[in-house]
Order: structure tokens, then C-alpha cells, then sequence
């Protein structure tokens, strides 16, 4: 252990049910200045479309975080070894107005990036990513995305409006914020409207692969055929947790049978080991559909393994 880097306050120095509300109970911070790596919570559910509750999302995430240990047993990152990471809070976003939001958090977001500062955001309805990935764009140039979802969230428009939850992939793309090339949506699933909405994704030639091409088999391979594909270029994980079978993770707004299980995500997440990984998410968590905290225990464990992957990370 490197004294120099801040470290998550064990269970030996305090209760788990103890001591502050943050991440991992890292330390807080009011900036990304300094920082390698921070984790940013974005309580937000007003683009949400059925199920609300994402706003007590970053919330609970930090609750369930608490029996996270620094060391990763199965992969050997120590991030905290080699990271200097805090935990910045949340960004101020408008309840009232979601426009207004969407300018917020890509300020806000734009703001730890200004440090060389990778953010982990925890969400969240998904309208959050379209604003992040603004941000990332003028900050990097267009990105490589793995997008991990039930949903393609590429629709136009929701009840005629263009930012919702649903949106948010169709208008980065319209911004230039990705690499259509290199975009992959893994786990799509369930009923929709028309077949465009998967094929638009295909259309402008974003990789689709459906939650039937990942049943009963290991995605360890197809992660490391993204990845290297991917190469060197800088990308962007956006990871939707009803990406997972609601067997898995409920608490979130808009469940899909035929999901991802746990051990699945973990494959996938820490295949991105390598990747020049620029900023992540972990998104749509909704509290008071999964009153066991299940759902938000497992993002914390998610959110984790992202920090384990990230660049710079060392191993031991």
C-alpha cells in the first residue's frame, strides 16, 4: 500500500455502518484537482420514462459500498495503490428543468476533465451520458463507446421531446461524440416498435449484439475481440443496469427479462482492462423498486471493477 494515495477507511479502523457517506468511504473531495480518478454522482431521474427513482441512485450505490475492500482478489488491481481517487460528490443538477441539466452536467462534467481527471459517474437516469460524452468529445475528439444496455436508447424523440433516457446515443451521435465504428451495444433486448430500433444503431454502423447471442456462454471472448478492435483509441463504458436479468438487478425503471447475468458483466468489465478508458458510468439504479439494496450493491461492485481497469491501475 502506497501512503501517498488516498485509501478507502477499513472495517478495522471503523464499523462499515460507520464512518462518511461517500464512495467506499474515500476520502471527499470539492475538486478533481489532484486527482487521477474520481467518483460523481448525478441524482437524476426527471428523463426517465416509466419507473422513477434514479435520483436516489449515487445515494444508495455509496450505501452499498461500504464492504468493498481496495484490493481485487480475482484480478490483482490495487487501484489504490497507483490512483489518487475521491470521491467529488454530486453535480447540482436542475429537478425542474432537464435542459437546463444537460448543460449542468456537461459543465460539471467538463470540470473534472479540466483536471486529467477520469470521472466514474453514478447515475442516474441514462439521459446523464449524452451531456458526459459532450464533455468527453471536446475534451478527446470522438471516442470508442461499449455501451452495455437492454436498450439501444437511440430513439429520436420521446413524447416529442429530443433529451430522455431513451435519447441520449442518437444525439451523441448527431454531436460527433463517437467513433460510429467503434461503438458496440451489447445486450439489446426485448419488445419494441419497429425493427429500426436496433437497425438504425446498425445503419450507422455501430456494432448490435443482442442478449440472445449471449446466452449460457462466457463473453470473455467477445470483450477481447472488442478490445481489440478498439486498439489505442480512447473510449468511453456506459453501463445500464437493466442491462442485467431482473433476477439480478430490479431496482431500476425499465426491467427486461433475458438479461445479462452478474458473472457476465464482470467478464465484460474487466475486459476492458487495456483499453484507453477516458471516463465510465453505471447508470438507471432506482432504490425503491429493489427494496433489499441488491441492485445497488451490485453497481457499487460494478463500479468498482471500472476503477480496476482503468489506465494506470497497477497489478500485484
Amino acid at each position: 500500500m502506497n501512503n501517498r494515495f488516498n485509501q478507502p477507511l477499513g472495517g478495522n479502523e471503523m464499523p462499515r455502518f460507520g464512518g462518511p457517506g461517500t464512495m467506499m468511504r474515500l476520502p471527499a473531495a470539492e475538486s478533481a484537482e489532484g486527482l487521477d480518478a474520481c467518483f460523481v454522482g448525478i441524482p437524476m431521474d426527471i428523463g426517465a420514462s416509466n419507473r422513477s427513482g434514479t435520483r436516489y441512485g449515487p445515494r444508495q450505490i455509496r450505501a452499498e459500498s461500504v464492504m468493498i475492500r481496495p484490493y481485487n482478489m480475482a484480478t490483482r488491481a490495487a487501484p489504490f495503490d497507483s490512483l489518487q481517487v475521491a470521491d467529488v460528490g454530486d453535480i447540482a443538477i436542475n429537478t425542474f428543468n432537464l435542459p437546463a441539466c444537460v448543460q449542468i452536467i456537461r459543465d460539471g462534467i467538463a470540470g473534472i476533465l479540466a483536471h486529467d481527471c477520469i470521472p466514474l459517474t453514478l447515475g442516474g437516469d441514462h439521459t446523464i451520458t449524452y451531456p458526459i460524452l459532450q464533455a468527453i468529445a471536446e475534451k478527446h475528439g470522438p471516442v470508442a463507446l461499449i455501451h452495455i444496455d437492454a436498450h439501444s436508447d437511440i430513439n429520436d424523440t420521446m413524447f416529442g421531446e429530443k433529451i430522455a433516457h431513451g435519447t441520449p446515443f442518437r444525439r451523441a451521435y448527431e454531436y460527433g461524440c463517437l467513433r460510429p465504428d467503434l461503438v458496440f451495444q451489447i445486450g439489446l433486448r426485448g419488445t419494441g416498435y419497429t425493427a429500426e430500433d436496433f437497425d438504425w444503431s446498425r445503419d450507422k454502423g455501430f456494432t448490435v449484439i443482442p442478449a440472445e447471442d449471449c446466452w449460457h456462454r462466457s463473453l470473455a471472448p467477445m470483450i477481447a475481440d472488442i478490445r481489440t478492435r478498439i486498439g489505442g483509441v480512447k473510449t468511453y463504458l456506459s453501463f445500464d443496469i437493466d442491462s442485467l436479468d431482473p433476477a439480478y438487478a430490479p431496482g431500476t425503471g425499465t426491467p427486461e427479462i433475458g438479461g445479462l447475468t452478474s458473472p457476465q458483466v464482470i467478464e465484460l468489465i474487466r475486459g476492458c482492462r487495456g483499453l484507453n478508458l477516458v471516463g465510465a458510468d453505471l447508470v438507471e439504479v432506482s432504490p425503491p423498486f429493489d427494496t433489499t439494496g441488491t441492485t445497488a450493491l451490485t453497481a457499487a461492485n460494478l463500479l468498482f471493477e471500472m476503477l480496476c481497469v482503468l489506465p494506470g491501475v497497477q497489478y500485484r
